[in-house]
């Protein structure tokens, strides 16, 4: 069974992180390991007026102070790192090699395992230093997934817009869902 660790930060944009844990839980057979920053939790019950999701048989809880964790040793195995959303500030960290929590410390056992990297920012517009460190990123493997919904679906609410942007970070995990059509689809 592959594992994926999600790292939800401080960035607006909790209900991206939620749609993607429900997702893979829905779509796989993936075992989830999730860390919260402490903002990411405060963040997720002011936006979605609802407690963050918490442990289950599928899915492991860190605590990002924790760097004993398994997600901090390349000997943990994580096929997948999702960071969903993505504060500038994190992702600040990950680029510059400063693994100061358990999140910024798993990104940078993932990048050094070469396994998969996926950061999803929430912040706009970008600064040069957020480009920086984006393509300091990009060139050590990760994959930069803008939280920018598409629009050719026609989208009829908010869950369908952030579906468009989940749906591309599912894709990169090799998770493939067949409830929201691709440009192909829409085309033929």
């Amino acid at each position: 069974m592959k594992k994926i660790l999600i790292g939800i930060t401080g960035a607006s944009g909790s209900i991206y992180a939620k749609i993607l844990i429900e997702k893979v839980l829905k779509y796989s057979e993936y075992y989830l390991s999730v860390i919260y920053t402490e903002t990411a939790k405060e963040i997720w019950q002011f936006e979605l007026n609802e407690n963050v999701i918490t442990e289950t048989e599928r899915i492991k809880i860190y605590e990002n102070s924790n760097l004993f964790a398994p997600p901090s040793s390349g000997s943990s195995n994580y096929d997948y790192m999702i960071i969903i959303p993505c504060s500038m500030g994190m992702l600040a960290r990950i680029a510059n090699g400063i693994s100061n929590d358990l999140i910024s410390r798993a990104a940078d056992v993932i990048l050094k395992e070469k396994k998969k990297l996926i950061i999803v920012p929430r912040e706009m517009p970008y600064n040069l230093i957020h480009i920086e460190n984006m393509r300091k990123l990009i060139l050590c493997g990760s994959i930069i997934i803008p939280a920018s919904p598409s629009f050719y679906q026609k989208p009829s609410n908010i869950n369908e817009l952030v579906v468009s942007v989940v749906n591309k970070v599912l894709n990169q995990i090799e998770i493939k869902t067949d409830e929201y059509p691709s440009w192909e689809d829409m085309v033929v």
